[in-house]
């Protein structure tokens, strides 16, 4: 487990650097939109991939045959993003942005030395921007809507439904990560030229308000409708969050802001596990009729607690908007 969390740790800064760096302004947001995608088809692909291996195999199969996967990923990577396409495209950057502000920013900050650099580095560390923490942390209410998908979902529609939902609750969970991959893209392309902090409460928006479909009572067609729609809205919001926070970061701390970034992320999941049990046990216990439960009260609380992410962005527009603008605009 430590392994993954430390790979995990360095791969993940590394990608949206590497995009971040191959892309251009016009053809970022859908890099970004690509990226974001592929990462949740890998998270869809072990919902097939496994049950059939591990009937076949064992637990043991399925380890192999993922960790043969994860060869035959870092081969790919290692053959297509050789050091010759690296200094290619570095040579294209350098050619495009030889006139901009910049540029000439960027070769002062590759002179700076030792002590130099460090005060640069601690001078631009985003721990320091009020701003970019408020940002990066107002949207842990919406994230918990993520870990409920498996810290929440799977126990609510084995408990709560009976037919098709309750026999097939692994294709329900699994809806969210296949259908963020057909959207995305999509998405992307349609909003590209948008404001991103606009996108940012549009989306938010979107994808907490569905949860209140959920407080209507247990029902198959208000499943699928709150995961449609909230899959929707973070497909709106969620690539552009991470696109900014890559596009503001100043030369060589792209992984450092993409870290800082996600560790909200790492709260949302262990604020949540810290609840939903609790409110599982008491709105939505095992071995109790449907008829006795009252799931309605649980997602109405998850509902106002997701859907405050939206109001703060609203709330600190102003307060947030000129300088997201400034930061957007400095790294341009």
């Amino acid at each position: 487990m430590m392994g993954i969390v430390i790979g995990y740790g360095i791969y993940q800064p590394a990608c949206y650097a590497a995009v971040k760096f191959f892309t251009t302004k016009e053809t970022a947001a859908i890099g970004y939109a690509m990226l974001y995608a592929l990462m949740n088809l890998g998270g869809f692909l072990p919902g097939l991939i496994s049950p059939p291996l591990r009937k076949a195999s064992g637990i043991l199969g399925v380890f192999w045959v993922y960790v043969a996967l994860t060869v035959v990923s870092i081969l790919i990577i290692y053959f297509l993003l050789s050091r010759k396409t690296e200094d290619k495209e570095m040579e294209n950057f350098k050619k495009a942005s030889e006139t901009t502000k910049q540029s000439a920013e960027d070769n002062a900050i590759d002179q700076l030395k030792g002590k130099e650099k460090l005060k640069f580095y601690i001078k631009n560390f985003p721990l320091r921007d009020g701003r970019f923490m408020f940002f990066i942390f107002v949207l842990i209410p919406v994230q918990t809507l993520f870990a409920h998908n498996w810290l929440t979902l799977p126990q609510y529609f084995s408990r709560a439904f009976t037919g098709v939902v309750q026999d097939n609750f692994e294709f329900f969970v699994n809806l969210n990560p296949i259908l963020i991959f057909l959207l995305t893209p999509a998405i992307a392309v349609l909003t590209a030229k948008k404001d991103t902090y606009k996108m940012m409460i549009i989306g938010t928006f979107v994808m907490s308000l569905p949860t209140f479909i959920l407080t209507l009572g247990p029902s198959m067609y208000g499943v699928i409708a709150f995961i449609v729609l909230m899959t929707i809205g973070e497909a709106m919001w969620q690539p552009r969050f991470l696109q900014w926070i890559a596009e503001i970061a100043p030369k060589n701390m792209t992984g450092i802001y993409m870290g800082i970034g996600q560790f909200p992320w790492f709260l949302t999941k262990v604020i949540t596990s810290m609840y939903s049990g609790w409110f599982l046990m008491k709105y939505c216990p095992k071995d109790v009729p449907i008829d006795q439960l009252h799931t309605e009260t649980m997602w109405l609380v998850y509902a106002f607690i997701a859907v405050s992410s939206p109001v703060g962005l609203i709330i600190a527009r102003r307060w947030m908007g000129k300088d997201m603008e400034r930061k957007l605009t400095q790294a341009a």
